[in-house]
């Protein structure tokens, strides 16, 4: 199959695994994140649709709302590309015991369909090298849900998992933030609510969250030695997390 695509990718050390400290895992390299709007008039000046930008988006818009209210009412959907169903999360601890938005939630799980699966032959990979030493975060883990890169509960813990996370230093603009994904608000976790603090692996106390989405940000003097940098570094995770 020939190839269509390209997609670079920085080699991270992996701090996920014990069995070999010295392996690496491959993030890709994200040009920028692309709307609905954006996509469709891509492929009307790429030729890939017989019909205007517009008129491809108000169809796709509407093809979308009616996805998300069938999922609302328990269907599955299988779009080829893409599948999508319901679930319910929490534990019920008797047969007649209902359902409780305190203790039981809500959520939409997505996964790669057959025709998105036939596209990857067509991909070539490009690894650039070795990331360059600096605060990375790879994983972040919901102690309540026990979703990962999924679902924060707040007042429950939150293990961030990546590399140099360790807060260090005396800059005021050290230490962990949650990002509100609509306004860009800067929630700070509060010092007393950091359990853990590795230089792989912080555990902390989610802050009350309203409901929304939300990137999570370490910002550190770390440099994995006895003298701290000069200026702060920040890592941000690359996915989305939600407070239902």
């Amino acid at each position: 199959m020939p190839i269509l695509h390209k997609i670079k990718a920085y080699l991270y050390d992996n701090f996920l695994t014990k069995d070999n400290p010295n392996d690496f895992i491959a993030r890709t390299i994200s040009e920028r994140s692309l709307n609905v709007k954006e996509i469709c008039e891509s492929a009307a000046n790429r030729g890939g649709a017989d019909v205007s930008a517009a008129a491809m988006e108000h169809a796709t818009e509407l093809f979308l709302k009616e996805m998300a209210y069938q999922l609302c009412d328990g269907y599955s959907v299988n779009t080829g590309y893409f599948t999508a169903s319901t679930l319910i999360r929490g534990v019920f601890d008797s047969p007649s015991e209902t359902f409780n938005s305190d203790k039981h939630s809500i959520l939409f799980r997505f996964n790669q369909g057959e025709k998105l699966r036939a596209e990857i032959p067509t991909i070539e990979v490009n690894i650039i090298g070795v990331a360059e030493a600096t605060s990375t975060i790879l994983q972040v883990a919901d102690v309540k849900s026990g979703t990962v890169n999924d679902i924060l509960t707040p007042g429950r813990n939150l293990k961030i998992s990546g590399s140099r996370l360790k807060i260090s230093g005396d800059s005021p603009a050290n230490g962990i933030y949650f990002i509100e994904t609509a306004t860009q608000e800067r929630i700070p976790v509060d010092s007393g609510d950091i359990v853990t603090n590795n230089p792989s692996e912080l555990i902390i106390v989610i802050p009350d969250l309203p409901a929304g989405n939300y990137t999570v940000e370490v910002t550190t003097q770390f440099s994995g030695s006895s003298v701290h940098l000069k200026e702060s570094r920040t890592a941000f995770f690359d996915k989305q997390l939600t407070v239902e």
